[in-house]
């Protein structure tokens, strides 16, 4: 049985592969996430974040039911690595029209472009703005509109490299 106190302290990607292993072997990616993805400890939720993100698409997909749950952690975390993770498994899931909340597009349009937020929580942003202004094509022209005014020379080049991507139509 998985514990709090593994979770905690350094955790590489040895460790971060076990706990995968052992919450593959019970099948229990739902349970595991509710249990230490919200813990009060920010490297508590980290590593278990991390170690669900080893998961394979169709293992993860047992989360989509915490889709809204797991949008709710990466709006209101304050831990970056929190926010990156779960954002991480958010873009992993299924998303349909239904799915849509301007409360998370308004999140991911703000951090999309905010100079001073990670690279990868800018990327991860960005693509699931992306995915959610598709369903509506005047969602989509702002999108492509703010995409295109973005000063590439703020950027990092994780986030010029998918700012193109876009831009060319490569992003599926």
């Amino acid at each position: 049985m998985i514990t709090a106190e593994q979770l905690k302290g350094f955790f590489g990607e040895t460790a971060a592969q076990a706990i995968y292993r052992e919450v593959a072997a019970k099948g229990d990616f739902v349970g595991f996430a509710r249990c230490f993805a919200y813990h009060e400890d920010p490297k508590v939720a980290r590593n278990a974040l991390w170690s669900l993100t080893k998961a394979d698409d169709k293992e993860l997909a047992q989360l989509q039911g915490m889709l809204n749950e797991l949008i709710d952690l990466a709006i209101t975390t304050e831990a970056s690595a929190v926010r990156r993770l779960s954002l991480n498994i958010v873009e992993r899931l299924k998303m349909d029209e239904e799915d849509l909340r301007t409360d998370f597009l308004d999140f991911c349009l703000a951090h999309m472009v905010d100079i001073e937020e990670l690279p990868g929580i800018q990327t991860l942003c960005m693509k699931l703005a992306y995915r959610m202004c598709k369903f509506y094509p005047e969602l989509m022209g702002e999108f492509m509109r703010t995409v295109e005014g973005l000063r590439a020379d703020y950027y990092k080049p994780a986030v010029k490299c998918l700012r193109n991507r876009i831009l060319t139509g490569k992003l599926k």
